[in-house]
């Protein structure tokens, strides 16, 4: 595989493990130096890097709650300290949950809009002068397929990742100038190891049926993530970009 990312500097938040991980580990093996992010699960933040300087890259963990401007801006400031600058930002920080939406009070509410919609606004703010100083600057937001089929119990996750294609959109235009690149990719149906407030099978993915007979694993969507952090991405912005095996055909 290509190294074109040699040289190039990456923030994966919510990277301690799943598609965080895997996507840490493609930018990692693709040539970036990658600063993994999680909030508290320091163990397998370090499993992530670990990871990624396996397969040949360079890593360092930082703890953040990405909800919490003080510390979504030292995520930043971090990275920039650690490596000397900044040129991939990828927005994959989530909390899934379901909860019916007569029973969703508004901290849970607040909880999950905060980390998914807030925290991209939090590094992405803080990230944006130093991909400017990039050139080839990279910002990826992890979208859910869910926010564009719909689905019960998840109106928290569903309002959020809707609103990260929203972001995508806004950003693509103003950031263009600087040369900077800003997608979302939606995740589909993908084998994920789930944390204890979120359902072991989310009830929504009765409804869709895997093309290949298969769900997706993490390293599917890694892939497309690297793709576009690349240079034979330039001319792809504020696009939303499915990998679903064909679940959902847009």
């Amino acid at each position: 595989m290509s190294r074109e990312l040699e040289g190039r500097v990456a923030v994966v938040t919510g990277a301690s493990r799943n598609i965080g991980r895997a996507i840490a580990v493609a930018l990692g093996r693709a040539g970036a130096s990658v600063v993994v992010n999680a909030k508290s699960s320091a163990e397998l933040a370090e499993e992530t890097a670990a990871a990624v300087r396996d397969a040949d890259g360079e890593a360092f963990v930082h703890l953040a709650d990405v909800s919490n401007p003080k510390a979504g801006a030292g995520l930043i400031a971090a990275a920039v300290n650690r490596f000397g600058r900044l040129d991939i930002l990828v927005n994959n920080a989530a909390i899934r949950r379901e909860t019916a939406f007569e029973n969703l009070d508004w901290p849970e509410w607040r909880d999950v809009v905060s980390v998914i919609l807030d925290g991209a606004y939090i590094s992405s703010h803080a990230a944006v002068p130093h991909l400017k100083q990039s050139g080839a600057g990279r910002i990826v937001n992890i979208g859910g397929m869910s926010a564009h089929t719909g689905a019960s119990g998840r109106a928290h996750v569903i309002a959020a990742k809707a609103g990260l294609v929203g972001l995508t959109r806004a950003l693509a235009h103003e950031l263009a100038p600087a040369g900077i690149t800003v997608n979302c990719v939606v995740p589909g149906l993908i084998e994920t190891v789930r944390g204890p407030s979120a359902p072991a099978i989310p009830s929504h993915r009765a409804a869709h049926r895997k093309l290949p007979g298969r769900s997706g694993t993490p390293e599917d969507v890694a892939a497309l993530v690297r793709f576009l952090c690349g240079s034979d991405a330039r001319y792809i912005s504020g696009q939303t970009i499915h990998t679903n095996g064909g679940a959902f055909m847009p």
